[in-house]
């Protein structure tokens, strides 16, 4: 068995899948993945839980599954959230330097993160994360750390993402009700951002798209902070939904024909091609055109990404974007998709996968497995960050016991 304190999970409950990640960090840093558990559910619409009784028995399988298969008893979890509630913003807080010099000290920087912290969120929503981005200095941006320099006004930028709270707590109430500990809940666009990205792609500038059943969330990532983040609900269930009205059969069977025959882009050479329509025991009980399932199918996904992109322009972020595109969820897997990506956003567009882990090499190469990879290295940074404030304190002790004359 491993130390508890050195075991992190996450748990990402999505609109067709229920998927839980364990991780080991070791001593010197470095995290291992040990355990994946999976369940489908029922029970999620556009990421947001509308049967509680369904999914907490599908989350108690992907948890059950994961226990085994690390070897390891999981008390808590890093929980994703997702849902049309959920919104991204920057806010901008200031503060007038009034020291006789102007030189703006530790105290000004404390009191104008102070500032940009006082938001007026609806009176129904809760605070997600708030995210420091750069400073100014008397209208001067893109500044890391203003301490020393002069002005009169200093200014920082925050990424705020919110959601409503009844929503968000319907999760951690369904979490803790399997007597399971909720150690934070993560934006999933966040937590995807964190399991595929490099620093240098962050740096350099870089968009990060989850396209998932229900819903889709994107990330801006430039000069190593986050910029912009949103949800679209919209995922692959509007394909799904497409094909089955459109060609008169059930949604198990359009989701099916989807995985196996779907594409971005349409194959005008595919001609009077066929591909047949099964049922449960695998018979095939109709046929179709292929290049009527292409169109169907590509139409839902062009219509996403596009709305991103035009999300993103209205943002005035796109030529930041020097690393170009990264696409996760399980619509990554989609045939074509990256071609259709790089016509749209017109840069290089690619499937992401995780990095800065190591352990179950088949888990992090799929593009779905991206968030709840992403709520472990999170844990494991939160878990980095908690051991050195507990350093600083011991060593803080150590100081007054020997300044009162009370040391071993």
């Amino acid at each position: 068995m491993f130390e508890e304190t050195n075991i992190i999970a996450g748990l990402e409950i999505g609109t067709s899948k229920i998927c839980v990640v364990v991780g080991e960090q070791k001593a010197d840093g470095s995290l291992n993945i040990i355990g994946v558990g999976q369940a489908l559910t029922q029970g999620v619409r556009k990421g947001e839980i509308i049967n509680p009784q369904l999914v907490e028995e599908d989350v108690r399988i992907a948890v059950a599954e994961a226990e085994q298969m690390a070897n390891v008893e999981i008390r808590s979890v890093f929980v994703a959230v997702t849902g049309s509630h959920i919104k991204g913003f920057n806010h901008r807080g200031f503060h007038r330097v009034l020291s006789a010099d102007y030189e703006i000290t530790q105290e000004d920087v404390e009191d104008v993160i102070n500032n940009a912290k006082a938001i007026n969120l609806p009176m129904d929503h809760t605070l997600i994360l708030d995210v420091r981005q750069h400073f100014m200095v008397d209208g001067e941006g893109g500044i890391a750390d203003p301490v020393g320099m002069h002005g009169a006004r200093l200014e920082v930028d925050l990424h705020v993402i919110h959601g409503k709270t009844n929503r968000l707590q319907n999760v951690t109430r369904l979490v803790r009700g399997i007597s399971l500990q909720v150690n934070d809940v993560v934006f999933s666009g966040l937590a995807s951002s964190l399991a595929l990205l490099t620093p240098e792609q962050k740096d350099l500038g870089v968009l990060v798209i989850d396209l998932g059943a229900g819903t889709t969330e994107y990330a801006v990532f430039s000069e190593g902070i986050l910029r912009h983040s949103g949800v679209l609900t919209v995922g692959g269930d509007h394909a799904t939904n497409d094909l089955a009205y459109g060609l008169k059969i059930s949604l198990h069977r359009a989701e099916k024909l989807k995985l196996q025959h779907g594409s971005a882009l349409i194959d005008e050479t595919a001609g009077e091609q066929m591909v047949g329509v099964t049922d449960e025991r695998g018979m095939e009980i109709k046929q179709v055109k292929a290049v009527q399932v292409q169109t169907i199918v590509s139409l839902r996904v062009e219509e996403v990404l596009k709305i991103v992109a035009e999300e993103l322009a209205q943002s005035g972020l796109t030529h930041l974007l020097r690393a170009g595109v990264l696409l996760c969820g399980g619509g990554a897997r989609m045939a074509n998709i990256t071609t259709l990506a790089e016509k749209i956003f017109q840069m290089k567009c690619e499937v992401g996968h995780a990095n800065g882990v190591s352990g179950l090499s088949q888990t992090l190469d799929e593009p779905e497995f991206a968030t709840a990879i992403g709520l472990v290295k999170y844990g494991a940074i939160q878990q980095r960050q908690s051991t050195a404030n507990l350093l600083w304190w011991l060593r803080l002790w150590d100081w007054f016991k020997n300044l009162l004359g009370l040391g071993g």
